[in-house]
């Protein structure tokens, strides 16, 4: 299979913003035994503006595009660092591919990032993919990762998108306002009452919500591609969802599993 695992910010750290090594290190073995079993694996990870935030030691996090653009500078070299440190003692070799909303909406160069993305897979590596939020404004911004992580698994031909947050999967209402709320295990369509389902906020330290993940099944299950939404505080989970065993809620791609 090849598999798109995006994961957030506040799966990868603390809400000090400083990275949660032990989850972190699971990822990361899970990552790899994935790839060692034969499955082709793209990690879009979250967490460049929040590992800046912590590293720099700022009170929260930024407002404004220069601010946000200077954390996530510090904080992506946080990031590939301790990710090319932890996937190496698993012999494994990543790769960084950071990109804006022009990347994607050009021609050419969404040609060119399939084909790069093609090639890394071809000769083992890892990709491990992020927004450019160093040089990324309001005219030519992503959004969020949720998106970013749809797009990617579309661009590919992904078998399957899993996105790993603070949440279970999608409720049939707000678990933190309505203890009748219960998970929905399977969507085969993404009808007007699934979409009204979804949030507006999501985590201090990230972009993402419900809504932007609704928005990324709905591209992902459009293109065939089937999409997990799972809680990341238990990274071993990932072998369930992706050896089709009940994990968070899973969105049925047109014209894919049944």
């Amino acid at each position: 299979m090849r598999i798109v695992v995006k994961v957030g910010s506040s799966t990868l750290s603390y809400p000090t913003g400083r990275m949660n090594l032990r989850r972190v290190e699971a990822l990361v073995r899970v990552l790899s035994d994935l790839k060692n079993a034969g499955h082709e694996v793209i990690f879009v990870s979250s967490g460049a503006i929040a590992m800046g935030v912590g590293k720099l030691g700022l009170s929260e996090r930024p407002a404004d595009i220069p601010g946000k653009q200077a954390a996530a500078a510090v904080g992506q070299c946080e990031l590939m660092y301790t990710y090319d440190k932890l996937f190496s003692e698993h012999s494994h070799t990543v790769a960084q591919i950071l990109l804006t909303a022009a990347d994607i909406e050009d021609e050419r160069r969404h040609e060119n990032f399939k084909n790069t993305m093609l090639r890394l897979l071809e000769i083992g590596a890892i990709p491990v993919v992020n927004e450019n939020d160093t040089v990324a404004t309001e005219e030519i911004v992503i959004g969020d990762n949720d998106t970013l992580a749809a797009v990617v698994a579309v661009s590919v031909s992904a078998d399957l998108l899993v996105l790993m947050s603070d949440i279970d999967g999608l409720y049939t209402a707000d678990p933190r306002r309505d203890d009748r709320a219960e998970i929905i295990e399977t969507v085969r369509e993404l009808t007007p009452s699934i979409m009204e389902l979804a949030g507006d906020s999501g985590s201090a330290l990230g972009t993402g919500g419900m809504r932007t993940k609704l928005h990324a099944a709905l591209l992902a299950t459009q293109a065939g591609v089937d999409m997990i939404i799972m809680n990341g505080n238990r990274p071993e989970r990932l072998y369930d969802a992706v050896e089709g065993r009940g994990v968070g809620t899973r969105f049925i791609g047109r014209g894919g599993n049944t």
